[in-house]
């Protein structure tokens, strides 16, 4: 059926709001990390500064150990993202394609975790990871993430939807369950990998909650909690510090992002298996 032009304008409009509503918060924090500190307190405010001070960035990486929460923060976010992997392919595999005892009562375990906020379990991991000896040390961060709830599920999905006759077809030529893991469920979900790669990625590498409750010191901090920080160095009038500090911390989560944008596409379209 043909669109008519009224709702073409009207799609046209909702669409540029969406943009303007999304795009408006980081162009304003591109703008203000530019800025000199008094352009930051000019109202009206100033969209484009009369002179792009680049040295904002370099105030704000020298302004603290910001070389060790960088690297503190892309140990924590690949360490997670490997153990993840580890967990959740074999659990996602059994779940699509094994018949065993509690199965089903074993999944709505696993999904009853999706509803339950960090915030409400954060003391009794607290006290284990403090039990073990490992509160302030990068475990401390990592391990109460080697498991995800959703990866399981959207995973499990995507295991589904292969054909039976396909792994039949492998398990006649004496392939092993890690080889059909390996060679088949593997590379044809792997938009479904890639998404949860990189939304596991952006989650830790955006965690402030708990690095904040897990550290005392710079020796685990991850980067979030040290762009926090620049307020209590720079002060509170100090936004353009603050705000280069931001630009530095969502510099590699773009990276990622348009990586990986067309295998996200993917793993959310229902393609079906020809």
């Amino acid at each position: 059926m043909k669109t008519s032009p009224l709702l073409k304008v009207i799609n046209a409009i909702g669409l540029s709001l969406l943009i303007l509503i999304f795009a408006t918060p980081f162009v304003w924090m591109v703008s203000t990390s530019l800025k000199t500190l008094g352009e930051t307190l000019t109202f009206p405010p100033v969209w484009v500064p009369e002179q792009l001070m680049w040295s904002n960035f370099v105030e704000a990486w020298t302004s603290g150990p910001f070389l060790k929460y960088l690297i503190n923060s892309i140990i924590v976010a690949v360490i997670i993202l490997i153990i993840q992997f580890a967990t959740m392919i074999p659990a996602a595999y059994a779940f699509a394609r094994y018949k065993f005892k509690f199965k089903g009562f074993l999944f709505g375990i696993t999904m009853i975790t999706l509803m339950i906020p960090g915030q409400l379990i954060f003391l009794p991991l607290y006290l284990s990871m403090s039990s073990w000896g490992i509160l302030d040390t990068i475990w401390a961060l990592i391990l109460p993430f080697g498991a995800s709830a959703f990866g399981i599920f959207l995973l499990r999905q995507t295991f589904m939807q292969v054909p039976e006759e396909l792994l039949e077809a492998a398990r006649l030529d004496n392939a092993s369950e890690w080889q059909i893991i390996r060679r088949i469920m593997i590379p044809m979900a792997k938009p479904t990998l890639i998404t949860l790669a990189m939304f596991s990625f952006i989650a830790h590498w955006n965690d402030y909650f708990w690095p904040l409750v897990m550290t005392t010191t710079d020796t685990a901090r991850t980067l979030p909690l040290g762009i926090a920080m620049l307020r209590e160095v720079e002060g509170v009038s100090s936004w353009h510090i603050v705000m280069a500090g931001n630009v530095i911390l969502v510099i590699p989560i773009l990276i990622v992002f348009f990586i990986a944008q067309r295998h996200i596409i993917k793993a959310f379209v229902y393609n079906g298996v020809k």
